[in-house]
């Protein structure tokens, strides 16, 4: 098992690992790792936000954990608490047909909502997705607006031609489609 992990490490997104030199190596994998996080975190809020308009949620954050199965540096992955077994009427919901049906459907329509939301480059979604305008309401900022988007700032400013982060109530910005 780990010798197939290693292994397993030597390519990251589709990019092999074994001929750079160490620091490289470690430099690429962290920075794939931190976008793979940051990918995870936001379909798990998605899937979170989802869930909460279907069911009761015990915390209304995004936990993190430890487990190797949420550590793959270049594939997002989630755990989803449905219900808790320690609770007898959790543990029985969990048996119910229509909280298996709700709670799928629920977890289904998050990722969804977040792969339409954010598209990977160059997929089916991203090609379909029509340009995206907002106004500026008063207490915006550039950076919250970019981030509401789940885009980067500079390619807010770059698309709209802005020349630093000012930007006044009223204004229509293009949201960047990837």
């Amino acid at each position: 098992m780990i010798a197939q992990g290693e292994n397993a490490s030597d390519l990251v997104g589709g990019v092999s690992l074994n001929d750079k030199d160490d620091l490289l190596t470690s430099v690429l994998l962290d920075l794939s790792q931190s976008a793979t996080i940051q990918a995870s975190n936001g379909i798990a809020q998605s899937i979170l936000d989802s869930i909460g308009k279907t069911a009761k949620v015990h915390k209304p954050h995004v936990g993190r954990a430890n487990f190797l199965v949420l550590k793959s540096p270049d594939v997002p992955s989630v755990l989803i608490e449905t219900a808790f077994i320690s609770n007898p009427t959790e543990e029985k919901r969990l048996t119910e047909r229509e909280f298996q049906s709700n709670m799928a459907k629920a977890i289904a329509r998050g990722i969804k909502n977040y792969f339409y939301r954010s598209p990977p480059p160059g997929t089916w979604i991203a090609s379909q997705r029509q340009s995206t305008r907002h106004v500026v309401a008063r207490g915006e900022t550039l950076g919250g607006i970019a981030n509401r988007y789940q885009v980067t700032l500079s390619s807010l400013r770059q698309v709209n031609k802005l020349p630093n982060d000012v930007i006044l109530v009223g204004t229509e910005l293009l949201i960047p489609t990837s």
